[in-house]
């Protein structure tokens, strides 16, 4: 019975000792990580693809890290722009992991290590497009176009750990508070200089043309009535060359002194109380007394 008995407990024991080493042998990989297998503390492989794999048990050991988009929020920090100005900066990095081998023998697999090299980067390009740009600029350009200036600032200097930056993206890229109301009230003053600077120019420019159009209208009139008297003596001279010939033609002379008298005649009687005396001797009295 005791011989049996010991065979039992040699046979549990190695049932627990089977049950370890399996549990040591085994690595389980997820969709969203991948699995470093470190011999002595150096990393010998990684596993990439997600699933059930093997590792020697009590020699390799293995570490997880992300292989999936990462945050990283930056601290808010201060940044001087090209007028010497401050402004305050709050930027969150989206992130991931694309070569393990690598990033694990640069940062020992560390997310904190990466991040702290991320902030370094991302922060000294702030600095440096933010220090290039004026206040004006950088507000207008924060609808992405100052995101892709960091971006490009930072190039691929973080491929060298194995990481992958995919956007860096502005929370917060404004005035201190203490003077933010100043400034904006300086803004507003200068945009309204320039409106009334515009607005005089326009002013003058309008000034200009309407003087000008006076000038051509008042020109344009004289020239016209210029050109209307022209014409009306040259009508009158036509008219006295027509009365000369007419009055110089024997035949019709003392028809045309007879309408001209006529024509004086009707001139005189403007109303009907009127009296017109006429000389015996005169064209009109002549037809009247039948001569």
């Amino acid at each position: 019975m005791k011989k049996k008995g010991l065979i039992k407990y040699i046979i549990a024991v190695l049932a627990v000792a089977a049950v370890i080493v399996l549990a040591n042998s085994l690595v389980i990989t997820y969709e969203n990580e991948y699995k470093l297998i470190r011999v002595f503390g150096k990393v010998d492989r990684v596993i990439t693809d997600s699933g059930l794999s093997f590792k020697i048990p009590f020699v390799e050991e293995t570490d997880t890290i992300p292989n999936q988009t990462l945050l990283y929020d930056l601290a808010a920090s201060e940044v001087i722009t090209m007028e010497k100005k401050t402004m305050m900066a709050d930027v969150y990095v989206l992130w991931r992991i694309d070569d393990p081998l690598l990033f694990a023998q640069t940062l020992s697999g560390l997310v904190n290590n990466a991040e702290a090299r991320i902030n370094a980067a991302v922060y000294n390009s702030m600095k440096e497009v933010v220090g290039s740009m004026s206040q004006a600029e950088i507000i207008s350009a924060r609808d992405g176009l100052l995101s892709e200036k960091i971006m490009d600032g930072i190039g691929d200097t973080m491929s060298q750990y194995g990481i992958t930056l995919i956007s860096v993206e502005t929370k917060h890229l404004d005035l201190p508070s203490d003077n933010k109301a100043a400034v904006y009230e300086r803004m507003i003053s200068e945009r309204e200089q320039m409106a009334a600077q515009y607005r005089a120019e326009g002013d003058s420019e309008s000034q200009i043309i309407k003087n000008t159009t006076d000038k051509d209208i008042t020109i344009m009139l004289s020239e016209a009535e210029a050109e209307a008297e022209k014409i009306i003596a040259d009508g009158e001279a036509q008219y006295m060359q027509i009365l000369s010939t007419a009055y110089s033609d024997v035949s019709k002379s003392d028809f045309y002194s007879f309408v001209r008298s006529l024509d004086a005649a009707k001139a005189s009687l403007t109303n009907n109380k009127n009296t017109l005396i006429l000389d015996a001797n005169s064209p009109i009295a002549k037809i009247f007394l039948g001569q």
